[in-house]
């Protein structure tokens, strides 16, 4: 009886030590091309086709030596701090503070996270070389974020969520709202919440349609620019004439709404930019544009300084030599008549045809560094949405060149030499297309979520409008209507003028809805 009890105690003995070590616990569970994939506790690793959603673990336990069945425990993937979890009758607490075991799937980063599932790793900038593990992970709200080697932060999203895959062509997506800031696709969902990914996503480029329309662009401000100067030299259209008062109001129009509606307007955009990060100023854009408005005001007011001075130390000489001239003369005992005085001055004129040039410069630098833009940002931008912006920056191109071109037709005169009147509408009329070659090369690598990319673009944005806001409001605006042949005009005159300064407004106003 004695042998049968002994045996029968360790025979249960045996098995109670069987269940003991049966569970064998499998860790780093990742999802492979659909396939569950962990690692044992020897380190190999081990594959599953099983239905996989979002898994914590996956217990194997064996109910008999020679019988070995699977259960899995599905913890759905939320974006709460996991709890913990009963599994095989134990409590583990996952941990939560790193993902590891990452690795690429494409050129999109993959890690796991302290459940076992799969979460995709959103960056600013991908390190080199390429982190296997993210620590210090923390929760902002409901969003995972983590550090990377460098002390960056990234952004831990569920696998399930949208992501966008090798070679994936970007465009709009099914109930949302999306347009193009420097070329790259903002969506805000119904709910206004917008969606930003700042990887670089790839987009259908038709490069001979951009090679070719950009001897369009070419034309089209060539043909803007040109166009008042031709009027003015052929038809000899008087600048105060009711046809330039229109051209000449509706430019300025169109000046003042691109520095307001178009520049500042994006370049407040680009500092928001949440790839960019949170500024610790949020006044960036808008302090960089008052920099540009001093820069336009020192260089108009030094131009006007030296033109007084040089004025003032021609005119005394060239009277005094009048006056030497009319002693030696025994026939008359007359001073130097006025007329004869100011025949040979050419100073005067002179001086002020120099301030006038400056003003123009200020303004052609305010309009050339934007239009450079204006061609990279162009080409940039998806099929999808390329030629509408085409058509849009087409009378944008239009417009401006008409501006311009009517403050230079005004300062016309035979005392300027003809050559230098076309220096300028031909740096205008050459400037977007020199852009736009500019984003043809860079094509295939930029990225408009790059913040070194968002830095330029929106330091020049801003810096342009600053610019614009002086020539449009001090030289255009109250250079005509408060201290120029506006302010006593007919009111037939006046009300072209005003019409056509509230038409500039309005239809650049529109297109910046676009661009």
């Amino acid at each position: 009886m004695m042998p049968l009890i002994s045996i029968l105690s360790c025979t249960i003995f045996f098995f109670q030590f069987l269940n003991a070590v049966a569970d064998i616990t499998l860790t780093g569970c990742h999802l492979e091309a659909g396939l569950q994939v962990c690692t044992t506790l020897g380190g190999q690793a081990t594959t599953f086709q099983v239905p996989i959603t979002s898994y914590n673990e996956i217990t194997l336990t064996k109910t008999s030596p020679t019988t070995e069945t699977s259960t899995t425990t599905g913890i759905p993937n939320t974006t709460e701090p996991p709890s913990s979890t009963q599994i095989s009758g134990s409590t583990t607490t996952p941990q939560t503070d790193a993902v590891t075991a990452c690795h690429l799937h494409g050129d999109t980063q993959y890690c796991v996270n302290g459940a076992g599932a799969e979460v995709r790793i959103i960056a600013s900038s991908t390190p080199t070389p390429i982190p296997t593990a993210y620590t210090g992970c923390h929760y902002h709200g409901s969003e995972l974020h983590c550090l990377d080697p460098s002390g960056s932060e990234v952004k831990a999203v569920s696998s399930e969520a949208t992501a966008p895959a090798v070679g994936k062509k970007g465009g709009h997506s099914g109930g949302k709202n999306c347009h193009f800031h420097a070329g790259v696709e903002h969506c805000t969902s119904t709910d206004g919440s917008e969606e930003r990914d700042c990887g670089r996503v790839d987009r259908d480029y038709n490069v001979n349609l951009r090679i070719g329309l950009l001897f369009v662009i070419l034309i089209t401000s060539a043909i803007g620019v040109f166009t008042p100067i031709l009027l003015s030299r052929l038809l000899r259209i008087k600048p105060t004439g009711l046809i330039f008062t229109f051209i000449k109001q509706f430019g300025t129009g169109v000046i003042i709404s691109t520095a307001f509606v178009h520049l500042l307007t994006h370049a407040e955009l680009m500092f928001a930019n949440t790839c960019l990060g949170e500024l610790k100023y949020e006044a960036t854009a808008t302090s960089i544009a008052v920099a540009g408005t001093f820069m336009a005001f020192l260089v108009d007011f030094t131009s006007h300084r030296l033109a007084h001075w040089r004025q003032s130390k021609i005119v005394p000489s060239t009277y005094d030599e009048k006056c030497t001239q009319h002693e030696s003369d025994d026939s008359t005992d007359n001073p130097p008549d006025l007329a004869a005085f100011s025949h040979h001055n050419h100073s005067i004129p002179h001086g002020a045809l120099s301030s006038s040039a400056i003003s123009l410069i200020i303004l052609e630098a305010g309009i050339v560094f934007h239009s450079l833009l204006i061609g990279i940002t162009l080409v940039v931008a998806g099929d999808s949405v390329f030629i509408t912006l085409f058509v849009v920056i087409i009378f944008h191109q239009m417009f401006e060149g008409l501006a311009l071109g009517a403050r230079i037709a005004a300062t016309n005169s035979d005392k300027v030499i003809s050559a230098k009147l076309f220096i300028l509408p031909l740096i205008f009329s050459f400037i977007t297309p020199i852009g736009m070659a500019i984003g043809i090369g860079v094509l295939q690598n930029f990225n408009g979520n790059n913040p070194s990319t968002i830095i330029a673009l929106g330091t020049l944005n801003a810096f342009s409008a600053g610019i614009l806001i002086w020539v449009g409001f001090i030289e255009m605006w109250a250079g005509d209507w408060v201290h120029g042949d506006l302010a006593e005009a007919d009111m037939t005159r006046t009300l072209v003028g005003m019409v056509s300064l509230i038409a500039g407004f309005i239809l650049m106003g529109v297109l910046g809805k676009w661009a």
